[in-house]
């Protein structure tokens, strides 16, 4: 297989990193598009169907290959600032509206059951959710929102933020642009490597819908065993 640009055909378009960073009409503003969508992801309650694990790991691979043509510590400081300050406004948005986030009603961007995942999240870990949450989709969107409606101190909710961003978006581009630098089989299956991105990043969602359809499967039975 080539090392070309090759979408993986598993997201649509308009949600492949590969087709969204390798895009030759948006330039220089292909940077501040990854940067956008990372921030939205993190900050906005709208965001969590955005592709931030395979986005970052794409952003260093392609940096490393030189279709974005853009200083990597540069890139890798633009994201780790758009994700940290992505979940500061997620906070924000969870101490200003507080209660009223858990009345709403459920919509087609907006599911009481991911903010209810992320509550149970946050209750389980404490405040190294906010690390951890990085790290998984959907949860991470939710959780700052979450921390922001517990009240948790704002210099602690910082610390643990700055964390997570280095962790997450400085780790994921790194290890992408390692790769793509210094292994010559990943640029030769880039292809490939796009696709096992891809599946990596709904694996979480997976298990937790196993485990939501599981839990249903088990209440229904209980139900009809009464």
């Amino acid at each position: 297989m080539g090392g070309g640009s090759v979408s993986t055909g598993l997201l649509p378009p308009w949600l492949d990193p590969q087709v969204i960073l390798s895009n030759p009409a948006l330039g220089p503003w292909v940077v501040v598009l990854a940067g956008a969508i990372i921030f939205a992801e993190t900050g906005l309650l709208i965001g969590f169907f955005l592709p931030g694990d395979s986005l970052l790991f794409t952003a260093g691979l392609l940096a490393a290959t030189g279709t974005i043509q853009f200083n990597v510590a540069l890139l890798v400081a633009l994201l780790i600032v758009c994700a940290f300050v992505g979940n500061q406004v997620g906070y924000f948005i969870g101490r200003k509206a507080g209660p009223a986030l858990f009345n709403r009603p459920d919509s087609r961007l907006f599911k009481r059951e991911n903010v209810d995942k992320a509550h149970r999240f946050f209750e389980k870990h404490g405040g190294m959710a906010l690390v951890l949450a990085r790290f998984v989709p959907i949860v991470r969107t939710f959780v700052p929102v979450i921390v922001g409606v517990a009240g948790m101190q704002r210099r602690r909710f910082v610390l643990f933020n700055a964390v997570g961003a280095v962790l997450w978006a400085g780790g994921v581009t790194t290890l992408g642009y390692i790769l793509g630098d210094r292994v010559p089989w990943v640029q030769e299956n880039l292809d490939v490597i796009f696709i096992v991105i891809v599946l990596i990043s709904v694996v979480p969602l997976i298990i937790e819908f196993l485990k939501g359809y599981t839990a249903r499967r088990k209440g229904r039975n209980n139900s009809d065993a009464r």
